[in-house]
Parts: C-alpha cells; structure tokens; sequence
C-alpha cells in the first residue's frame, strides 16, 4: 500500500466542509462518534492517530474529498457523556473505500500533495490584497503586510465564511495558483455583497431623504 495511503482512518460525514488552518467547533453527542473522538484524543498530539476526517454530506453525495482534522481542544464534557470541542484542518484526503469493521465510520484514505509548481507571484499578491481589503471592510482591522505574505490561499480562506460548494472546490484543487485565482473570484464577490449591504443600511439610516451636509 502506498505511504499516503491509510486504512481505518475516522471519519465524520457533516453537512459542512472544513480546510487546512481552519478552527473547527463540533458538538459530538452520538456514541459511535464519541468512542471516535476518545480514541483521537488518547493518541498523541502530533501523529496520525489523533486525526480523523470531515466529510462534507451534500443533499447529493458523500464527497470523496473530505479534511483530516486534529483535536486541538476538549471546550466541555457534560454529564450524560456528550463533548463539545475545537478541531483543527491539517491536510486534505481522497476517500477511496469505505469500512464497516470499526465501531465508528472509517475508510482507506489518500492523503493529497499540492502540484509541483512554480507559485504566480502577481496572483497571490491580487488575492492578498483583496483578502486584507475585506477584512478591513468587515472588521476595521488593518493587516500588516507581514502577515498578509505568510498567508497561504488556505489560511486566507479558513477565516471567511464561505458556503460549502466554494470550500469544497477549494480543498479539491491540487494547485495552488488555482485556489489563489478562486479565491480571488470570491474575495471580489464578497467585496460587492459587502458594498451593497452597507449601502442598504445607509438608505435605511436616511429614512428614504437625501441628506446634505
């Protein structure tokens, strides 16, 4: 079997898409996902048993591409045994087979490398550009140009609120320069629905008058 290849990997069918970098809450209640998540946190931080995988359950599909997932905190047990945690995306998997012989969802998994490419430097710097305009329209925050460049397209797009198709299609992509050319797309349409919703809100201010001065 080949190095990237792993059987009996965990796996959480949820009805969103999680990416590398990105910060995960989960509320776990059911007990074949609570034996899951106790045998995650009993391995070491750090190795592959403390992973296992989000994949997103379409009204269509279970995707075969999903995010393999660390647990990077137990927020809260509660008595009757359920969890509340905060997982972490690590790296994207390919599902290839599923098994039924673990007392939890599982499956054969391939964990994906990005395309070996040269990195288009003008894109990143269009999409970073438009990521830290974003930003400051949603949040007044200013970003340093220092955090801007060691942003990946990944680590920009775990902090906005994408819709699953638009996250899915991002981790399906080998190459980089193409998930910064996506995000580009939508870091431009966000920027419009941001501009409209304020406009809105300004005519609502204005209780439908022109105002001067």
């Amino acid at each position: 079997m080949p190095d990237r290849l792993l059987r009996g990997f965990p796996l959480f069918p949820l009805g969103i898409v999680a990416l590398p970098t990105e910060s995960v809450p989960l509320h776990i209640f059911e007990d074949c996902y609570l034996r899951m998540i106790e045998e995650c946190l009993l391995a070491d931080p750090g190795t592959v048993g403390r992973e296992f995988g989000i994949v997103w359950r379409s009204e269509e599909e279970l995707k075969q591409v999903g995010c393999a997932c660390e647990i990077d905190k137990v927020l809260e047990r509660m008595h009757d045994g359920r969890l509340n945690i905060l997982a972490r995306g690590t790296r994207p998997f390919r599902l290839i087979e599923r098994q039924d012989d673990l007392q939890y969802p599982a499956g054969v998994v391939e964990f994906l490398a990005n395309d070996e490419e040269e990195i288009d430097a003008e894109a990143g710097q269009r999409t970073r550009e438009l990521y830290a305009e974003l930003v400051e329209q949603a949040t007044d925050q200013l970003l340093k140009d220092e955090e801007l460049q060691a942003m990946d397209a990944y680590r920009m797009a775990a902090t906005v609120e994408f819709g699953p198709d638009a996250k899915q299609e991002l981790i399906e992509l080998r190459s980089e320069n193409a998930r910064l050319r996506l995000l580009e797309l939508l870091f431009r349409a966000a920027i419009k629905r941001l501009e409209l919703v304020e406009r809105a809100q300004a005519r609502a201010r204005s209780n439908g008058k022109v105002r001067f001065g």
